[in-house]
């Protein structure tokens, strides 16, 4: 019996690091994901094309991510990190063997010498130092999806203006033609955080801002560029509110005489595909199509205490060796102390993963099953998460992964498809609004904007005023090429200035002063380009020599979004 279809969907993301310090916070997190993520997943996914078997795994890559695994910079330093990383483990090995420590230490250090030195083989030939590349080529033979982002990871219900939200849309349309050859059909929308249309007022003293004004709908800004889905949290759709289906290509309300509802229609359940509309739409009234995560399968992945990452077989994450910081020993007990955890036998690994494979298939098959004979639909079980769980987090994350989509491929119930497959299967017909969330802490936004990051949003309104004021005072259309060049590089600057990164490192003390001195720099540059460009006119069109150093280090530095153009700030909705 067919039961429903399985998205498995990964998002990829890192703030912008290149440039901007190496270890312990900088570009050492985009090489530790290369080597521990992207290289593991690819190779899996390649793995099972060479058995017969496509993927079919969807995944988002934010541009800003993008931007940076293609910059001409990054190979050198991914090749530097590796060779770092197999001289740190040749040296645990003679500390080993000179303190007479256990033959497996030996082992294990040289496992990690053999595992860094593959993963560098492999980025440099077999990906020809591209990860977009070894995506794009997957896509390209129907074997996976690749989606888009915003293009900072701006949190979009917290952006003052929707022109900052639909640049952040636009941007991300832009950049995924760029390196995949065509526009995306879906998107990431960051955090998942969602806004409906409604009349907005932030209660930080910006003016503009703090007094109420009609806001468009996220769904709205993402149909006006041609995204056709994203993905939202569970509690927004159990919340949902019926508002009509789709009959004959045209929008047909509840409470019109036409309508007639399908069985089940709204079962708000996270197993139903919906078409999302704002009950009162500000502007275009454009819909998309929203898959819902599955709280209850997705935890036995997610959970650190009682899902699958915490077995004792697996590779601890916290416990690193006082020297080189690589891990030697597995979890044992997730609960017990640093000093009682024993050593890493990979050997164990694979029979472990296989069984846990087993298990989620089981639980997805069981659910969905469960689901067919309630309601008499097919359903769509989808579990959104971030693909540096798998790998970075979880090591062996990348083969569970692999195991469960070659066993989903041989299952008699469900089988493992693309976001736009299911769509283009289910093709759903019912409208529903969904309230205001984000799958952060609470199902708001209070990881973004708390005690300890209200200042910043002071700061992202301020800058959002200021270069809207700017874009008034000197149009575009006349504006010579150097005062393009100078506010094309403020706009990237507000764009990097708005990334969620830096709330979320800040209010989780993950990495709260590389976090806070991030923003700072990014505002202050920002402010530096506008003041340059509102001197400009009056300075007889010229640039100092001082104001062209300045702006040729400042563009060195963030060389992001080389297509960007300043119109797209401009960009209106429908």
């Amino acid at each position: 019996m067919e039961a429903g279809n399985y998205v498995f969907m990964l998002h990829t993301h890192l703030p912008y690091v290149l440039h901007h310090g190496s270890w312990p916070h900088g570009s050492d997190w985009l090489c530790e994901a290369v080597a521990e993520c992207y290289i593991p997943l690819l190779n899996g996914f390649n793995e099972l094309m060479a058995e017969g078997i496509k993927p079919k795994i969807t995944l988002d890559i934010s541009p800003i991510l993008c931007e940076q695994l293609e910059h001409p910079d990054f190979p050198a330093l991914f090749e530097q990190y590796c060779s770092n990383k197999i001289r740190l483990a040749s040296e645990d090995e003679k500390y080993f063997r000179q303190h007479n420590a256990q033959p497996h230490n030996v082992y294990l250090a040289q496992y990690w010498q053999h595992w860094y030195a593959t993963r560098k083989q492999e980025f440099t030939h077999k990906y020809n130092s591209s990860i977009i590349n070894g995506l794009r080529t997957l896509q390209d033979q129907n074997a996976i999806e690749v989606i888009t982002c915003g293009a900072t990871h701006g949190y979009f219900p917290l952006l003052g203006d929707d022109r900052s939200v639909a640049l952040q849309v636009k941007a991300a349309v832009e950049n995924y033609n760029k390196h995949f050859g065509k526009n995306p059909r879906g998107a990431w929308i960051p955090e998942c955080a969602y806004r409906p249309a409604y009349p907005w007022q932030t209660y930080i003293p910006v003016e503009k801002f703090n007094t109420l004004r009609p806001r468009a709908g996220v769904e709205e800004i993402l149909s006006d560029f041609g995204i056709e889905f994203f993905f939202v949290d569970q509690q927004p759709t159990s919340s949902a509110n019926p508002l009509g289906i789709f009959k004959d290509g045209k929008f047909v309300p509840t409470w019109a005489k036409e309508y007639v509802p399908r069985r089940n229609s709204f079962d708000r359940t996270p197993l139903s595909l919906y078409n999302v509309r704002s009950e009162q739409p500000a502007f275009s009234g454009g819909t998309a199509i929203a898959f819902t995560r599955h709280q209850k399968v997705a935890m036995q992945v997610w959970s650190g205490d009682s899902g699958y990452p915490g077995d004792p077989a697996y590779l601890d994450f916290h416990k690193k060796h006082f020297t080189s910081a690589l891990r030697y020993w597995r979890v044992t007990d997730n609960k017990a102390d640093m000093m009682y955890k024993m050593l890493y036998v990979p050997d164990w690994i694979p029979e472990k993963v296989d069984v846990h494979a087993f298990h989620f298939i089981k639980s997805i098959e069981t659910t969905l099953i469960n689901y067919r004979q309630q309601s008499g639909k097919i359903g769509t079980l989808c579990t959104p998460f971030d693909t540096e769980l798998f790998g970075h987090w979880w090591f062996e994350g990348p083969q569970f992964v692999k195991s469960i989509l070659r066993g989903l491929h041989h299952s008699p119930y469900v089988k493992a498809v693309t976001a736009s497959e299911q769509i283009d299967y289910i093709r759903p017909k019912e409208v529903m609004s969904i309230p205001e969330s984000s799958w952060g802490r609470g199902g708001h936004h209070e990881v973004w904007i708390g005690d300890d990051t209200k200042w910043t949003w002071e700061v992202i309104y301020r800058n959002e005023v200021r270069f809207g004021n700017i874009i008034d005072m000197f149009p575009i259309e006349k504006m010579t090429a150097v005062m393009r060049r100078i506010l094309t590089q403020a706009l990237r600057e507000l764009m990097l200035l708005q990334a969620s990164d830096w709330q979320f490192l800040i209010s989780t003390f993950s990495a709260k002063d590389y976090a806070e001195q991030r923003f700072s720099y990014h505002h202050s540059d920002f402010n530096l380009l506008c003041t340059m460009a509102e001197n400009y006119p009056s300075s007889k069109k010229r640039l100092t020599k001082a104001d062209k150093l300045t702006l040729e280090e400042i563009e060195q530095r963030n060389s992001v979004f080389a297509e960007l153009q300043l119109e797209w700030w401009d960009t209106k909705t429908k």
